[in-house]
């Protein structure tokens, strides 16, 4: 298969600056500094000083950003770009292939090409903060690797908003940041390593200091676009400091010699979920963590990025890491980087108190049945869903279920759990998949950011150091076959079946409940077999689902049910209703300018799925969800039970 045809660099390590300042003592960093003070007008600005020899010089901007999975640079948003030399224009010109690459000849004489240029950002900004992924404004030498490039960044930003990064200021400045308006000089790195560290800044900013009892310290720094917002409440810090005591019991190391949470809590700059080494880029909406019903929603989050400090940018796969920002990646192995960290992330959430293991059940089923339903397995391996990574992120809704898409989060969830419960039940409960993390992910003890590389027979080799299996096949059964059903057995191995009740968990409904990214609509994916929008819009249809076989499709809205205007309610009640009966459920449809009927023949009533306990079998996946760590009181009352 595709990983085994990867050139075999077990262990290749990459030694980030701030372990090895003697390497660039040697050159000259880049002088960068970034200005936002143009942030809430939606524009970055940046003062570049390269140190340069005469001569033509090829410079450019990253275009394959790590843990995007796919070329995502914002090459088309840079504007404004200007050369100069000593005061004196130098011309440039785009390369005619790599439209991120840009050439110049650097006059005799010169030892420094100073470049300006503007950023416009569409995203992860508002009147009130700004995110800055550094990609928006770098520049630097191409084809060089990207760890010998060393850089000095410096920031401005407004007045009065504070600042948070993992990026050291120079000399003995504490946090957070003076946020007084003037420029911020930060510590020598290399370019690899600054692209790791994003800035968050703000008007309304807090930073919270997190479980002083690990070491090295840990922050999480908020900003939000109204005041209240930053503050986050008690019984959620609580949970922020169980997760980091979780998170050092679980993986019995750390890869980062600080480590920043930077939050953003906002309905106007969007959401994120992007993971560094030493710091994630969280975004939520602005009441994402300010009750219980909307923290639900978001549980995972900080814990799935925290994880990915260990598990993909610690531990990364061989493709996946490249010397420079120009390689196209290899996603072959996204169901370890992404799949295992998605199972890891959802049990420290729910280790945490971030969500209860009632909750946890809940969301489990939700995504199980999402997978158990999702016929496009019937053609497309997860492997293939992985290795196409860079082709279906951000693909268009229709017809998803038949096209799939980057189901290897998900897929490699249930597979990790396979591999858990199995180890536990061969080993009577007495080693898990916790063993096998402290092997693979704590390799090399306590270590700085590193980017140390693996391949599918390191993998193979560290789960038989736990027990002796025939674990290459029990991957290449689940992950390079077609298998048209989910792999539920870590489910039932643990104790609990999937099924299908005619009401929705406590937690699928409170989600349905907030509207927004997470909820809203009408969930008839189980017995119509449609994702519907709460005007009637169709987004997905399922194939060869009772909806497909009725001849509706996406992009059509449904206007009226069995004579009655649409609303989200009458379709329910229309789906009750045609249980056990021989009537089918009768659609006004609009697809473009026409207007059709159509009738689905569906009679099983309303289907939600749930995770039902099995009697008499070992409660496996209760023990994966209790805390390796005693936890932090909440102040408030949390997390009510599931009501099923």
């Amino acid at each position: 298969m595709h990983r085994f045809r990867i050139p075999q660099l077990s262990l290749a390590v990459f030694v980030c600056a701030s372990v090895c300042p003697i390497a660039f003592a040697q050159k000259p960093p880049i002088q960068i500094i970034a200005d936002l003070t143009d942030a809430p007008r939606k524009i970055y600005h940046a003062e570049v000083d390269l140190p340069v020899t005469p001569g033509p010089l090829t410079l450019t901007t990253p275009r394959w950003i790590p843990g995007n999975h796919r070329p995502t640079g914002p090459v088309s948003d840079i504007t404004g770009v200007v050369f100069s030399s000593d005061g004196k224009p130098v011309e440039w010109r785009r390369d005619d292939v790599d439209m991120y690459e840009f050439h110049v000849t650097i006059p005799k004489g010169a030892t420094t090409l100073h470049a300006h240029l503007d950023c416009i950002v569409t995203g992860r900004v508002s009147a009130k903060m700004a995110v800055l992924e550094w990609e928006k404004l770098l520049l630097y030498p191409a084809h060089i690797p990207v760890r010998d490039i060393p850089v000095q960044p410096s920031l401005k930003v407004p007045d009065g908003w504070g600042v948070g990064t993992a990026l050291q200021p120079e000399g003995a400045s504490a946090w957070p940041m003076p946020a007084t308006g003037s420029t911020t000089k930060f510590a020598v790195t290399n370019v690899e390593q600054l692209e790791d560290s994003p800035v968050i800044a703000g008007q309304y900013f807090h930073e919270f200091a997190l479980a002083p009892t690990i070491s090295p310290k840990h922050y999480i720094d908020v900003v939000s676009d109204q005041p209240e917002d930053s503050n986050l409440r008690p019984s959620t810090l609580a949970e922020i400091n169980n997760l980091v005591r979780e998170a050092d019991a679980e993986y019995a190391s750390h890869h980062y010699n600080v480590y920043h949470f930077l939050l953003t809590l906002s309905d106007m700059a969007g959401g994120e979920g992007l993971e560094h080494g030493q710091s994630s880029d969280n975004g939520v909406g602005e009441k994402g963590f300010a009750d219980d019903a909307h923290q639900l929603a978001e549980a995972d989050l900080l814990s799935h990025e925290f994880t990915h400090s260990w598990n993909g940018k610690y531990r990364r796969p061989v493709g996946l890491y490249q010397p420079d920002f120009a390689t196209p990646q290899q996603g072959a192995l996204l169901w370890v980087y992404e799949g295992m960290t998605q199972y890891l992330g959802n049990v420290l959430a729910a280790r945490s108190g971030l969500k209860s293991q009632a909750q946890y059940r809940d969301l489990l089923a939700m995504s199980a049945a999402n997978l158990d339903t999702k016929p496009g397995r019937e053609w497309r391996s997860t492997e293939d869903t992985a290795i196409a990574a860079s082709v279906l992120r951000g693909g268009n809704p229709a017809w998803s279920n038949w096209r799939r898409g980057q189901d290897y989060y998900q897929e490699g969830e249930l597979l990790w759990l396979d591999a858990d419960t199995l180890i536990r039940k061969m080993t009577d409960n007495k080693k898990s998949l916790d063993d096998f993390e402290k092997i693979f992910l704590a390799k090399g003890g306590n270590t700085g950011p590193l980017i140390v590389t693996y391949t599918f027979d390191e993998l193979v080799a560290d789960l038989n150091q736990v027990v002796k299996y025939d674990w290459a096949t029990f991957l290449h059964d689940r992950v390079d076959r077609i298998n048209p059903r989910a792999d539920l057995a870590g489910i039932e191995r643990g104790g609990y079946k999937l099924v299908y009740k005619d009401k929705p968990s406590a937690s699928e409904k409170t989600i349905s409940s907030l509207g927004g990214r997470r909820g809203g609509g009408v969930d008839c994916w189980y017995s119509l077999g449609l994702r519907i929008g709460a005007d009637g819009s169709i987004a997905d249809v399922r194939w060869n689902g009772p909806a497909d076989k009725a001849r509706l499709a996406p992009g059509q809205k449904i206007m009226a049910i069995n004579g009655q205007v649409f609303s989200a309610e009458m379709l329910r009640d229309a789906i009750k209703g045609a249980k056990g009966t021989s009537e089918p459920i009768k659609l006004i449809v609009q697809s473009d300018t026409y207007v059709t009927n159509a009738e689905i023949d569906y009679h099983d009533g309303e289907r939600f799925p749930v995770l039902e306990r099995v009697d008499g079998t070992s409660a496996y996946l209760d023990d994966i969800t209790k805390p390796l760590t005693t936890p932090e009181k909440a102040p408030e009352t949390k997390k009510e039970e599931s009501g099923l």
